[in-house]
């Protein structure tokens, strides 16, 4: 399976410069060859409309019909194009008039496969959406077969109220048996905007430590059977800045297997890209030794080997 996540700092209330940005990076990579026989192309949270809104009134104009609106043609314009599948986030409008942050997933064939809201939201969500009321979702996506999915705030506890050892989210995936987790994020990065940019392409090693550890139990092999398969995490997050917003970027492909937690490929932290994976591609980096080279240190606390059972409660993290 081919797989990619687009990077890029979409502008909050710019729709349709966000998708001509989205579409130069797309056809760039189309130039290159890179999307040859890709699979799945994922976006971030919010990805054509930008996400940083500060309330209802600020959003309204740009909340789309559930599976119908702008950003959900734009995927089956990608996906019939690309003969792929696409998920975006978006806004969504349910007839019901209630509101979620959502994601919608096309075929290759341009048909809606699923629409996901939102389960935990962060406190910007709480301004405008509902919480998600269907669970996570966990299923058959088409032809890439079983899959979970989330977004962003899903990952943490609910409402940072929840014990930190819950893991809801991972323990959702792991109780589905699936072998592919996706997030589409809006994740911040506590550096300030004039850090962010003389650090923009380095990936953000705070960042990648604790979500991965929040996918603890899925990295934790030791009460699965020998022939358990690894797990691969899809972590498509965003770039940028949205007023007092810095976003963490570093959109990465993670394996994670008996004994190791192996990097695919990880993008920096202001890097707008396409990053493409094929999962075929045993190419791997070890993510500890990618650490050691990342040049700069964790602000609150070092990072440990999943399963090791050391949590990193105390690393205070900023989410979307």
């Amino acid at each position: 399976m081919k797989v990619a996540c687009l990077q890029y700092a979409p502008e909050v209330g710019q729709l349709h410069t966000n998708m001509a940005k989205a579409n130069v990076l797309i056809d760039d990579a189309i130039g290159e060859g890179r999307t040859v026989g890709l699979d799945w192309l994922l976006l971030p949270e919010l990805a054509l409309t930008g996400y940083n809104f500060p309330s209802l009134d600020a959003i309204a104009p740009f909340l789309e019909p559930t599976a119908a609106g702008p950003s959900t043609k734009w995927a089956v314009d990608v996906a019939t194009r690309l003969r792929c599948h696409v998920t975006v986030g978006y806004p969504e409008a349910a007839a019901d008039g209630r509101r979620y942050n959502s994601t919608v997933t096309v075929s290759p064939a341009g048909d809606v496969l699923a629409n996901y809201r939102k389960a935990f939201l962060y406190y910007t969500d709480e301004t405008w959406a509902h919480e998600g009321d269907r669970g996570f979702f966990s299923g058959t996506l088409g032809t890439l077969g079983q899959v979970s999915m989330g977004i962003c705030m899903d990952i943490n506890p609910h409402r940072f109220l929840a014990p930190w050892d819950a893991y809801e989210f991972a323990r959702a995936a792991l109780a589905a048996n699936s072998p592919i987790v996706a997030l589409n994020m809006a994740w911040l990065t506590r550096l300030t905007p004039e850090e962010l940019a003389e650090r923009s392409a380095e990936p953000d090693n705070e960042t990648i430590a604790y979500w991965l550890e929040r996918f603890h139990p899925l990295a934790d092999f030791s009460n699965r059977p020998e022939s358990a398969p690894p797990v691969v995490l899809i972590l498509a997050n965003r770039c940028g800045v949205e007023g007092g917003a810095v976003y963490a970027g570093t959109s990465t492909v993670v394996k994670l297997d008996r004994g190791s937690t192996q990097i695919f490929e990880i993008l920096g932290r202001g890097e707008e890209n396409l990053l493409v994976v094929d999962l075929n591609d045993w190419a791997f980096r070890d993510f500890w030794d990618l650490w050691s080279c990342m040049g700069d240190e964790p602000k609150v606390a070092s990072p440990v080997k999943p399963g090791n059972g050391y949590f990193l409660g105390q690393m205070l993290q900023v989410t979307a």
